[in-house]
Order: C-alpha cells, then sequence, then structure tokens
C-alpha cells in the first residue's frame, strides 16, 4: 500500500467516487486532502472527521488548485459535468492540468470513464478531451476509466428501490459496471505500483449483469424507461443510454481480474446482498 508519507489531493471528494476513494486511502493511514468548496458541508465534514485535512477551493478557480497542489505527492482527479455541463467539465479538468503543471506535481490519476475515447456521449466526450489534453502534458500521469457503478440504482436517497428497477436499458443487455469499493481498492493498488502505472489507461468493471439479474438480484421488479423520453428530458444521459444499449463498455473483465488479484471484485449478485442486509 502507498506510503503513509504521501499526500493526495482528491478532487470531488464530497461526491460518491472521490468519497469512495478518500475513505479507502485514510482506512490505509494515507494523508488525504480533500478539496472541498464549502468545508461547513456535510460531506466536508464527515471526511474531516474521518482524518481528511480539507482544502477549500473551487475547480473553476485555478489559483485554489495549485494551492491545494503544493507538496503533495499525487492527485485523484475527479471532475463533473453534472453541475455545469460538458463544457464547464472540460474546463475544469483544463484547470487541473495547469496547476498541476504550476504546482510541479509529481502525478495526476485522472478520473474518466469507460470508452471515452470511442462513445459520442457529451460527458464522455469531455473527459476525452481532458485525456488528450493530459497524455500530451509533460505531467506524469495515469487514467483510471470505471464504467457503471453498482450503487447507482441506489438513486439520490442511497437505497434500494422499494417496488422496482428503471433504466434505459432491454432486460436482457449486458451493463459492464463496478462496485465503488472495488474501484477504490483499484486506486490504492495503482499508488502502490507507481512505476508500472505511469502512462496507463485503465478500464474497470467487475461484472456484467442484465437489467433484469439486477433486479432479481435487488428483489424488485424491472421496468424499461424509453431511451427517447430520457433524451428529452437529459440529453447527456439519453446519450449515454443509447450507447449502452447498442454498443456498449468493452472492459477485459478477466484480464483485469488477472492484473489486480488483490481485489475482491464483487460481482453484482454479492453487492446487492450487503446492500439488501443494511
Amino acid at each position: 500500500m502507498p506510503s503513509i508519507s504521501e499526500s493526495i489531493l482528491i478532487t470531488g471528494a464530497t461526491g460518491t467516487q472521490g468519497g469512495a476513494v478518500a475513505r479507502a486511502l485514510l482506512r490505509e493511514g494515507v494523508a488525504v486532502h480533500a478539496f472541498v468548496r464549502d468545508p461547513r458541508s456535510t460531506g466536508a465534514l464527515a471526511l474531516a472527521r474521518a482524518g481528511a485535512r480539507l482544502a477549500v477551493g473551487d475547480l473553476d478557480e485555478p489559483s485554489s488548485i495549485r494551492a491545494a497542489l503544493e507538496g503533495r505527492s499525487a492527485c485523484y482527479a475527479v471532475t463533473t459535468p453534472f453541475e455545469g455541463g460538458a463544457e464547464q467539465e472540460a474546463r475544469q479538468g483544463e484547470n487541473i492540468l495547469a496547476a498541476a503543471l504550476e504546482a510541479d506535481l509529481p502525478w495526476l490519476i485522472f478520473a474518466s470513464v469507460a470508452s471515452a475515447l470511442e462513445a459520442e456521449v457529451p460527458h464522455f466526450a469531455s473527459k476525452a478531451r481532458i485525456e488528450r489534453s493530459l497524455e500530451a502534458s509533460s505531467l506524469a500521469w495515469t487514467i483510471i476509466a470505471p464504467t457503471y457503478f453498482f450503487e447507482n440504482v441506489l438513486g439520490a436517497h442511497g437505497a434500494i428501490p422499494e417496488a422496482e428497477l428503471a433504466l434505459a436499458l432491454p432486460g436482457d443487455t449486458p451493463l459492464q459496471q463496478v462496485a465503488l469499493g472495488d474501484l477504490a481498492a483499484l486506486v490504492l493498488a495503482v499508488l502502490s505500483r507507481k512505476d508500472e502505472h505511469i502512462g496507463a489507461r485503465i478500464e474497470v468493471a467487475a461484472d456484467a449483469p442484465t437489467p433484469l439479474q439486477m433486479s432479481a438480484a435487488l428483489g424488485v421488479g424491472f421496468r424499461e424507461l424509453s431511451i427517447a423520453e430520457l433524451t428529452a428530458r437529459k440529453p447527456d444521459l439519453g446519450a449515454m443510454f443509447a450507447f449502452l444499449a447498442a454498443r456498449g463498455y468493452a472492459v477485459d473483465v478477466p484480464r483485469l481480474r488477472a492484473a489486480y488479484p488483490e481485489i475482491a471484485w464483487q460481482s453484482f449478485a454479492e453487492w446487492a446482498v450487503q446492500e439488501r442486509r443494511r
């Protein structure tokens, strides 16, 4: 595991993915600096109680990113299109890259998405733009590109849906995905094996259940949503589910498992059993 003397800045630390990675690092004794906009928010206070040091700033303010990166040994950079859109996400990525160069950051690990370089999905394309800029820079970099998260089925309330799982996919279409805990374990593995991961791009999935298999594991029914209706309401998500229905992610899961045997790599069914017991 990473040396306890290392200090890692995590952007998006109060979000789903960044939070999972931050908590995993903290459990291993790594010095985590959580980049937050509001140090008084519930998420920020929870991270501080868990042992994280809060670095206050905004991804739209490059000077605050640079200040937070000073003296850090690495950064796990999570950006989001779900507040200001894909264009804002691309700008945030460029701000992180510029700040990392100015701060002489030793290593930038960027959280992208699987199939970002192929799929015509706005928030995939914004991450692809960041990837290309990162690869063209003089920074030492690694790209971690997860698929869909198991936890996405929990929704805003963080609970299994009471009656049905609603997805804009046919019931028999496999959907590659991964548990947040296993993604965080992968980040730990990457941090502990830096030399072999510089310049690497890792797509991440652990299982590929169909929506019908997912709903059965959760103990609820399944309802297929209309992609056309989803696109009318949320064009970005509509484009993503159209891609997932037509083509889908293409992670080589057996190869990934072989490369990281230290990770549990839960199946969706195993994860669902644990969630139902909560």
